[in-house]
């Protein structure tokens, strides 16, 4: 596929590193400095300049590209490449954008461009998903809410029990799931039949939401419900991710250190609570009995999400989540204590990079730093994989977690067989995605 991306920054570079290797990649930025270092790393095509011009999309071969992703820092710049593409080509147009307004002004049809992503709302929604399952170090949820990708990490303490330290085809795992993959000192480990979920594991797993809940009681020992959340930094970020979260119906406190902001936040939320305070205020912290909420950290500065989130953990919070604008931050975040890091911009390079695989793909979600995906893809009549059981079929590196058939979700057993038409959620390493794309 001819890809153009527009934007070498942070997104771009996700996305780029996602995709290059498996499709003719253009990218489009005005910093030259920058489109060098890709030209180092990457084997793609770079063109310095405007994308906004006729000139400089063409010279990137707009008319024969088949997919155009604008997802550079300036919302206006996205927004005209993409529509010179659609008159220009037929390539789909997917633009980054941080507008509510001109988020809803496309869904309405008042914008030409084919899909419109706000890293905002993305984060958002992954930070509702974790906080309804606080054990979770990621999740995401596919077949329209139906089947939920779960990463949990076992307690370095554990103890063997039905489920730590027993052969998988002999642990008690919860219905209606299956063990995908287990990370264990930064490699993967197929999760056979003789494997064993040990402690400290990183565990993958595919399940239905129900199932996913008695995961996470069974690994966490003492989960409760969370509903009380409080965000620190008011921001076009704090105050989407509030809003999403008083749209689950959980209770939302939003803290920011700017008078002026917390006031308007105030007047345009009216069902949140907002203080004008520091979130390093120890004294506020306890007058406000943060103890039993989740705490959220969405400040523009790495190093006072960390310090917020360790002082939050001090003061006994139960989950602690930060935003890591850098995505080299992560593993700090993790070494500090945090309970779940969240890079925006990871985020929204996933939902855009789907739109360059197969068109049966409706969803794919990359895991540990991209070392592995999550697709949800139909299967092909002609699929060389349909009529044979699933423990027949050659090795791929890949694992089918669930199939949704005639509208019911399944957790397939090595016997079950794939059949034409089958939604399938499987578990591949991204280096074989294409292959395995290709055999479904």
């Amino acid at each position: 596929m001819r890809v153009i991306v527009l934007g070498a920054g942070h997104v771009g570079g996700a996305v780029v590193d996602a995709l290059y290797e498996g499709h003719d990649l253009t990218v489009i930025d005005v910093d030259a400095r920058r489109l060098a270092e890709f030209a180092d790393r990457y084997d793609v095509r770079i063109v310095q300049g405007d994308g906004t011009t006729r000139g400089v999309v063409r010279k990137a071969g707009v008319e024969e590209a088949d997919l155009l992703i604008a997802c550079s820092p300036r919302e206006e710049a996205n927004l005209v490449c993409a529509i010179l593409a659609k008159r220009l080509s037929r390539a789909r147009t997917v633009v980054r954008t941080t507008s509510m307004e001109l988020l809803e002004a496309w869904r309405e049809g008042e914008i030409d461009v084919d899909f419109m992503i706000s890293p905002e709302l993305e984060t958002a929604n992954a930070i509702a998903e974790i906080v309804g399952l606080p054990a979770a170090r990621q999740t995401d949820v596919f077949a329209e809410g139906r089947v939920q990708i779960v990463e949990f990490d076992v307690p370095a303490d554990a103890t063997e029990d039905a489920l730590v330290g027993r052969p998988l085809r002999r642990a008690e795992l919860p219905p209606d799931s299956k063990v995908a993959a287990l990370i264990r000192s930064g490699r993967m480990v197929f999760p056979r039949g003789d494997e064993r979920i040990l402690p400290a594991d990183r565990v993958v797993v595919i399940a239905s939401p129900e199932s996913a809940h008695a995961w996470s009681r069974t690994l966490a020992r003492d989960e409760q419900t969370i509903n009380d959340i409080v965000i620190f930094g008011a921001g076009r970020m704090g105050t989407t991710i509030g809003t999403v979260l008083l749209e689950r119906g959980m209770r939302v406190r939003l803290v920011d250190a700017n008078r002026e902001r917390a006031h308007d936040v105030a007047e345009k939320l009216p069902r949140v609570r907002v203080f004008h305070a520091n979130c390093f205020d120890s004294t506020f912290l306890e007058r406000q009995r943060i103890a039993q909420a989740a705490s959220v950290f969405c400040m523009n500065d790495d190093a006072r999400n960390l310090y917020g989130a360790v002082l939050a953990a001090e003061h006994g919070v139960r989950l602690t989540i930060a935003l890591a604008h850098d995505l080299t931050a992560v593993q700090v975040y993790e070494r500090g204590g945090v309970d779940v890091a969240i890079n925006p911009r990871q985020v929204t390079a996933e939902e855009m990079v789907r739109f360059a695989h197969d068109p049966r793909i409706q969803q794919i979600t990359m895991l540990e730093g991209d070392r592995f995906e999550i697709l949800d893809i139909t299967v092909r009549p002609d699929s060389e994989l349909v009529h044979r059981p699933l423990d027949e079929i050659p090795a791929t590196g890949s694992l089918v977690g669930a199939v949704i058939r005639d509208d019911r979700v399944l957790f397939p057993h090595g016997s079950d067989a794939l059949q034409p038409g089958d939604r399938v959620i499987l578990f591949t390493e991204a280096a074989r995605a294409a292959a395995v794309e290709r055999a479904l």
